[in-house]
C-alpha cells in the first residue's frame, strides 16, 4: 500500500492505493495498528488529513471499522476527532513534544528504580540477551528493528517494576512518544547516543542500582523529547527546513 501526502498546504490530505482485503476477525484492531504504524512512520505525517474513503480502500475495510480504529487511535493521542470535520494526524508543536516526554521521563525514572532490586534473574537474562541484539542492530545500522527491540526493551523495564498502576499510566504515553522516538533514533548522532544511554541503564539494572538506573532511565527518555522538540522549533524559525 502507498500512501501520499497531498499538497503543500494544511490541511493535507492522504492519496492511498488499494489494499488486499484484511481478515474480519478483529477489524478494526487490525486497522488501527495498521494505521499507527504508519503515523508512527510519517507515511501519514503530522498534519495529514485522514480522508476515510481514501483509509478504506487502502486498508481493505469498511468505514465502521475504520471508525472504530480511528476512535482507538484517538485515545492514544495519535488521532485528533472532532465533530463534523475530518479526522486527522495531529501536528504537534515542540512544546506539546517537551511535555509529553517530561511526564514519560517521570514515569520511566520510577519504573527503573523499582526494576532494579525487583527484576527477577530469568528477566534479567531475557534483558540481557535482548541488549545485545540491540548493540548488533546499531552496528549494523538495521533502524527498522532496533527501533522495535527499543521499545520492547522500555516495555520489559516498566513490567519488571512489577506495579500496575505505572504500567496502565506508562502505556498510552509510549503508544504517543513512538512518532517522536523513531524521528529522534534517525539521526545519527541521537542514535549513537541512545545506544550509549540503552548499554549504560542495562548495566546499572544489572548492578541493581536503582538510583543510578533511573537518572540514566530520565535522563534517557527527556533526551529524546528535547532532541525532536528543537528540531520541530527549528523547523518553525525556518519553514523551508521541513
Amino acid at each position: 500500500m502507498d500512501v501520499v501526502a497531498r499538497g503543500r498546504g494544511r490541511p493535507r490530505k492522504a492519496l492511498v492505493v488499494p489494499a488486499a482485503q484484511v481478515p474480519r476477525t478483529g477489524l478494526h484492531e487490525q486497522a488501527a495498528a495498521r494505521l499507527k504504524d504508519m503515523i508512527v512512520r510519517g507515511v501519514l505525517p503530522a498534519g495529514a488529513t485522514l480522508v476515510e474513503t481514501d483509509l478504506s480502500v487502502a486498508l481493505g475495510v469498511s468505514r465502521t471499522p475504520l471508525r472504530e480504529a480511528l476512535k482507538l487511535l484517538a485515545a492514544e493521542g495519535l488521532v485528533d476527532l472532532h465533530p463534523n470535520r475530518s479526522a486527522r494526524v495531529p501536528d504537534w508543536t515542540p512544546e506539546e513534544i517537551l511535555e509529553l516526554f517530561e511526564a514519560l521521563a517521570g514515569i520511566e525514572r520510577l519504573t527503573a528504580e523499582l526494576a532494579a532490586p525487583r527484576i527477577s534473574e530469568a528477566l534479567m537474562d531475557a534483558l540481557r540477551g535482548k541488549q545485545a541484539q540491540l548493540d548488533r542492530m546499531h552496528r549494523d545500522q538495521v533502524l527498522d528493528a532496533y527501533f522495535a527491540l527499543n521499545q520492547e526493551i522500555h516495555r520489559t523495564i516498566v513490567t519488571a517494576a512489577h506495579n500496575r498502576p505505572l504500567a496502565e499510566a506508562h502505556a498510552p504515553l509510549q503508544a504517543r512518544a513512538q512518532w517522536a522516538r523513531l524521528r529522534a533514533l534517525s539521526s545519527g548522532s541521537r542514535w549513537e547516543e541512545s545506544a550509549r544511554e540503552h548499554r549504560d541503564l542495562f548495566e546499572a539494572l544489572a548492578a541493581r542500582n536503582a538510583a543510578e538506573a533511573g537518572a540514566i532511565a530520565h535522563r534517557h527518555v527527556l533526551r529524546t523529547g528535547v532532541v525532536i522538540a528543537e528540531t520541530l522549533q527549528a523547523r518553525r524559525t525556518d519553514p523551508a527546513g521541513r
